[in-house]
């Protein structure tokens, strides 16, 4: 049987969506996609980058994930992390998986996140 990831799903809080849409769109560089109009009712936001997206989710009692988190393979780790760290989120590199450069950040709301690249070969 094929498989394959369609979309992870961070939560935050009531309210939020504005924020999240300037991190995954404005520093991540990645397109909302419109929610279908009975799950839109809920709140929340979806966004997509390829064929990676991320669903916000609205959750009553909201505690940011600081563990679990996406791990996103990007094509320009380096530039990514220039945005990132512009925008005045944190980047924290960790160099524990060898052939792979990657950093930690988080959103707006304190979900972890991790985006990844092959490291170039020497």
């Amino acid at each position: 049987m094929e498989m394959f990831l369609h979309h992870v799903q961070v939560s935050g809080p009531a309210g939020c969506e504005d924020d999240m849409r300037a991190f995954y769109v404005g520093v991540l560089g990645m397109t909302e996609v419109p929610k279908p109009a009975r799950l839109a009712a809920r709140g929340g936001a979806w966004f997509r980058a390829g064929s990676a997206e991320v669903h916000v989710g609205i959750e009553d009692g909201f505690a940011p994930a600081r563990k679990a988190h996406p791990g996103i393979a990007v094509g320009d780790v380096e530039a990514l992390a220039e945005r990132v760290g512009s925008a005045g989120a944190p980047v924290t590199w960790d160099d524990n998986i060898p052939g792979l450069r990657r950093f930690h950040t988080t959103d707006p709301v304190g979900n972890r996140l991790e985006f990844q690249q092959a490291a170039r070969q020497a």
